[in-house]
């Protein structure tokens, strides 16, 4: 298993520095670099090549990629070598956590988990909502699993809806031997692309915010959404627009950060953020 992983993490290490067009990377120079043989490297070209990316080594510029990656693909490629690098390192604080809640649970619910959402199988959990609520057999289409804000959870249908579900919180996991029709792939993307933080949802909000010039410099180097627009201002500032699926959770973020953050758009988020920031002075009140 270790040498699978090694041999995965040098082929995409392999492709990532490929894809630099200003280096010129020969198979010789690869072969170095990962301590293997030229023909390892030819090897790991063709199984590159086998996923239909087109890599190859051409004299006068050295080992190329001479056509765009599928998206789809490049996506996976990057979720697997992270994977591979954190796994190492042992600093996923998301398995830590569950590890430490559920225990041995952990392992068996994420397999089960796992299994029925390649198999289309619909399964029944125990969960403890809350500590006064525990529901018992609720039934769910799995579809996906993914770690959000700290924590694993499972992306799932629930009587028509998709929901999220801490997998911290999960008692018991039991595979049924019913099937279910999987919805497309783009819908199940979708649900994530409007997400700020970990909230999952059908809605879709408009925000726009103004970030002064000191929170300027912090945000623009980041990709908070997939949807947000920066707009510099005259005065150093940036106009912050995105659309988000929870104004709720947009409003606790701008709470957080306190002082240079303004909503300007839509009015229910300046409402809530006020609401918000009033409710913190309430603790501290005499």
């Amino acid at each position: 298993m270790l040498e699978l992983q090694t041999n995965l993490k040098r082929k995409i290490e392999l492709l990532g520095l490929a894809l630099d067009n200003s280096a010129c990377y020969r198979d010789i120079d690869f072969a170095a670099m990962f301590r293997r043989d030229v023909p390892t490297i030819k090897r790991d070209m063709k199984e590159l090549r086998g996923e239909g990316i087109d890599i190859h080594s051409e004299r006068s510029k050295g080992i190329q990629v001479s056509s765009d990656i599928d998206t789809g693909l490049l996506r996976r490629l990057i979720i697997q070598y992270m994977g591979l690098c954190t796994a190492e390192g042992g600093i996923d604080r998301a398995t830590r956590l569950m590890v430490k809640k559920v225990k041995a649970k952990s392992l068996g619910n994420l397999v089960k988990l796992q299994q029925c959402i390649e198999r289309s199988k619909v399964v029944r959990i125990d969960y403890q909502k809350d500590s006064r609520h525990r529901e018992k057999d609720r039934e769910l289409y799995p579809l996906l699993i993914f770690s959000s804000d700290g924590y694993w959870r499972v992306l799932a249908l629930h009587q028509g809806e998709m929901k999220q579900y801490h997998l911290n919180k999960l008692l018991d996991v039991r595979p049924t031997d019913r099937t279910f029709t999987r919805p497309p792939q783009e819908d199940i993307e979708k649900v994530f692309r409007y997400s700020f933080r970990s909230w999952i949802g059908p809605e879709e909000h408009h925000i726009k915010l103004r970030l002064d010039r000191i929170w300027a410099e912090r945000i623009q180097p980041q990709q908070l959404l997939e949807t947000q627009a920066l707009t510099a201002e005259g005065d150093g500032s940036v106009t912050f627009e995105a659309t988000v699926n929870s104004l709720s959770e947009v409003a606790g973020w701008v709470v957080g950060r306190g002082k240079g953050v303004t909503v300007l758009e839509p009015e229910a988020l300046r409402n809530m953020v006020i609401e918000t920031a009033r409710g913190v002075l309430d603790n501290y009140s005499a």
